[in-house]
């Protein structure tokens, strides 16, 4: 569907249990999703979003601009803006240096490597603060794992794994600091009771003042390496 200047993908899912077509925003790929009852078509469907388009174009202004891992583009790294400059013709494949990421290689290999680059940083600085933070409560980290989220930055399993955003290396590091804590943190406390939140005191000195920066700038995290800002909406849309 075109808004405006802006293409937006519209994806159709059928689903047995619904009863109605209603639209949601696909919060991984920045799309449109019309959900399809049973009897429904795909023409139903294209009419019944032509027909709500205004609903859609609220939405979608509200979205922040995503900021795809191109040469130029700023992005922060442990908080700090980064420009991202292509290197065709230098060795080695991705650094950081004076504020800006190099890339070496073919542009088209650009993104991947980008991406690939702070995966790897961020396993760097997640695993140096979960087995410290560990060792200081006598608990070990049996394994950590990254992926991309949409809806939590990080969780503990009851067999000691954790399992973190690799978006948290956009983050500030006293930031990544704190949801580190709080992950170690259940390794004893596997709950949020007040002596949950004691230790996680304990582990960082930053717990308060990085959950206020989550909650306010948290959802831009998830607009990096994309061609289109995403946020999540999960409200049905009435037939």
């Amino acid at each position: 569907m075109t808004l405006d200047d802006r293409r937006i993908p519209l994806i159709y899912q059928r689903n047995t249990r619904a009863r109605r077509i209603i639209l949601r925003f696909d919060q991984s790929a920045g799309r449109i999703v019309v959900v399809l009852p049973p009897r429904a078509t795909y023409d139903e469907g294209r009419r019944f979003a032509q027909t709500h388009r205004s609903w859609i174009r609220e939405r979608v202004e509200l979205l922040p601009e995503g900021v795809p891992f191109e040469t130029g583009k700023v992005v922060p790294f442990l908080g700090q803006p980064h420009r991202i400059r292509h290197r065709p013709k230098a060795r080695g494949v991705v650094w950081c240096e004076e504020g800006e990421i190099h890339v070496a290689g073919k542009p088209e290999h650009l993104p991947r490597r980008v991406e690939d680059w702070l995966k790897l940083e961020a396993r760097r600085e997640i695993a140096e603060f979960a087995h410290a933070k560990a060792a200081m409560i006598g608990k070990k980290v049996r394994r950590i794992r990254l992926s991309d989220p949409k809806t939590r930055w990080a969780s503990c399993s009851a067999s000691a794994e954790l399992a973190f955003s690799w978006r948290l290396v956009l983050a500030p590091k006293w930031v990544l600091e704190y949801v580190v804590a709080h992950e170690v943190a259940h390794l004893r406390e596997m709950n949020h009771e007040p002596r949950f939140w004691r230790l996680v005191d304990e582990l960082t000195p930053h717990a308060r003042k990085a959950r206020d920066w989550l909650a306010e700038h948290g959802p831009d995290l998830h607009r990096y390496g994309r061609s289109d800002g995403e946020r999540a909406y999960e409200d049905p849309l009435p037939a």
